[in-house]
């Protein structure tokens, strides 16, 4: 049996805590300013003095920091409460958070008052990206001092948090060669690098994301040999494969050897594939009791893999190198990006926020609020599909258009554009309803003397609170 924690308040150990909250709170904000965002794309008089172009980078930016934010808190608090290891340092931990802090809120700053200077992603002056890099090598350092204590066999998902974090420090310094005059100075090999280095930092977030997948999915099932089969390391070497080579599909208009475009094309259709299919037969493995003992992560899970194989069909096309000349630059692209980001990566991580949640405040305080979450978890999944549907016609009828009236193409295109605002807005309705709920008790955890919502936690029972008998700190 699990060991629960003796009380809701986070200590030393717990700093995971405030990167899972201040991730929640950017995926709030991060759907504001995207359903703000559709309205004044299809309304451009909509809210005069907040232009697209500053809506547009407040609504990435938010939500690439929710992903990271929140596969970064589940990281730090993994270690530090399941796997029988000390941080190496909670001081270089709380650095960590303190500067991804201040340099986020600089950089929300600088895109309200309309600083810009960067490229696609990074839109903020190129100077705020020293404090990323120097927060990413406290985070590398800190991780890795940290699990090459372990003498054992490393857990799949050991592999794939180290590999993510390696490669977003090399992928994040690859986007940034175009401030070197050998790229910036011909437009075809900046376009080339930076479509590259974007392929491929997607590649090592989804490594942090699907790394905590598989975490979840062992300790659900309380089996170890998960994160150890075959499968677990093929979706491993298979990402990684991704990572160094499928970026390609990103860059079909670019003249490459055709080789190159036929490889990431066989390379780019695997990776979903052999996610789907581990989290299909975990699910079938678990017993009654397991999924309803871990209810809403497991939900989650269920979720994200349902939208696996809506998102595999998708990739498969707009990865065929004749159809993607129709498909590139459409919202055919856009809803891949969202079906992905919503579909796949935030069903993963709010598993992930449930999962912590549980330990942290029990299964009776979480289900105080168990009404406001299922609706809102239906909600989200019965607008996506919506959603995304009427980005596709969108896109189909704008990649086929044929080059004689943009103004014609846009009036035929906006009723889908008039649903695809609907649904956005249902979209943020019910994940605002999972994240109010979560955000209040995290932030209850996190900060015990400012607020206080009642939270009731189980007394702790015998046994071991980690993957190994006797681990992990004191609650």
């Amino acid at each position: 049996m699990e060991q629960w924690p003796t009380t809701p308040v986070a200590t030393h150990n717990d700093i995971g805590l405030r990167f899972l909250l201040l991730g929640m709170l950017a995926l709030a904000a991060s759907l504001f300013f995207g359903v703000i965002g559709a309205v004044k794309f299809l309304y451009p008089e909509f809210i005069d003095g907040l232009p697209f172009y500053k809506i547009r980078p407040l609504h990435v930016s938010l939500a690439i920091s929710w992903i990271f934010l929140t596969a970064i808190g589940g990281i730090y608090y993994y270690l530090s409460n399941f796997s029988g290891l000390t941080l190496f340092s909670n001081r270089l931990a709380r650095w960590h958070f303190g500067i991804f802090l201040v340099t986020g809120t600089v950089i929300l700053g600088a895109y309200v008052f309309g600083k810009f200077g960067g490229r696609e992603y990074w839109e903020f002056p190129p100077v705020l990206a020293l404090p990323i890099f120097l927060s990413w090598i406290m985070f590398g350092i800190n991780y890795f001092w940290t699990v090459l204590k372990r003498r054992t066999t490393w857990p799949v998902y050991y592999w794939m948090w180290g590999t993510g974090i390696v490669f977003f420090f090399m992928t994040f310094t690859e986007s940034y060669l175009w401030l070197l005059p050998f790229f910036r100075e011909n437009m075809l090999r900046e376009i080339a690098v930076q479509w590259k280095s974007y392929g491929s930092l997607v590649g090592s977030w989804n490594m942090l994301v699907y790394g905590t997948a598989i975490f979840l999915m062992e300790k659900i099932a309380e089996d170890k040999d998960l994160a150890q089969s075959k499968m677990a390391f093929g979706l491993y070497f298979l990402g990684l494969f991704n990572l160094m080579f499928g970026w390609a599909h990103h860059t079909y208009p670019v003249p490459f050897a055709a080789w190159i475009r036929d490889f990431a094309y066989i390379v780019s259709m695997t990776e979903l594939f052999i996610l789907g299919k581990i989290i299909w037969d975990w699910r079938g493995s678990l017993s009654i009791y397991r999924r309803y003992r871990h209810y809403r992560p497991y939900r989650f899970l269920f979720a994200a893999d349902i939208w696996i194989f809506v998102n595999l069909v998708l990739a498969l096309v707009i990865s065929v190198p004749a159809l993607n000349l129709f498909t590139h630059g459409t919202h055919v692209i856009v809803a891949h990006t969202m079906g992905t980001t919503i579909g796949i990566n935030t069903m993963i991580l709010l598993a992930s926020v449930f999962f912590v949640l549980e330990r942290r405040v029990g299964q009776d305080a979480e289900n105080r609020y168990a009404g406001p979450v299922n609706v809102g978890f239906w909600l989200t999944n019965g607008s996506l599909p919506i959603f995304l549907a009427a980005l596709l016609a969108a896109g189909l009828i704008k990649g086929t258009w044929p080059d004689d009236s943009f103004h014609e193409m846009m009036g035929t295109i906006e009723p889908l554009l008039l649903v695809f605002v609907v649904s956005g807005v249902g979209l943020m309705l019910g994940l605002w309803l999972v994240l109010i709920p979560a955000i209040g008790q995290m932030t209850a955890v996190v900060f015990p003397r400012r607020y206080d919502v009642g939270i009731d936690v189980p007394k702790a029972k015998d046994g071991a609170f980690g993957d190994d008998a006797g681990s992990g700190p004191a609650q």
